[in-house]
C-alpha cells in the first residue's frame, strides 16, 4: 500500500472518531447549544470523510 493511500485512511479512522465524539453528544439529552455545534461539527466532519473516500478511491484506482 502506498503510504499516501496509508495516510488517507489514518486521516479517515481519525475523522470517524470525531464524527463518534459528536454523535455522542446528540444522542445524550438535549442541550440546545451543545447539540447546535455538535450538529453542524457532525455534518462537516462527515463531509470530510466523504471527501476522503474519494480521495482512497482515486488513489486505490
Amino acid at each position: 500500500m502506498s503510504e499516501r493511500l496509508d495516510t488517507l485512511k489514518k486521516a479517515r479512522e481519525r475523522m470517524i472518531e470525531d464524527r463518534d465524539a459528536f454523535s455522542k453528544v446528540l444522542a445524550a439529552p438535549f442541550d440546545r447549544d451543545k447539540a447546535e455545534r455538535a450538529r453542524n461539527k457532525f455534518i462537516e466532519t462527515q463531509g470530510i470523510i466523504d471527501a476522503i473516500d474519494r480521495a482512497i478511491k482515486g488513489e486505490a484506482g
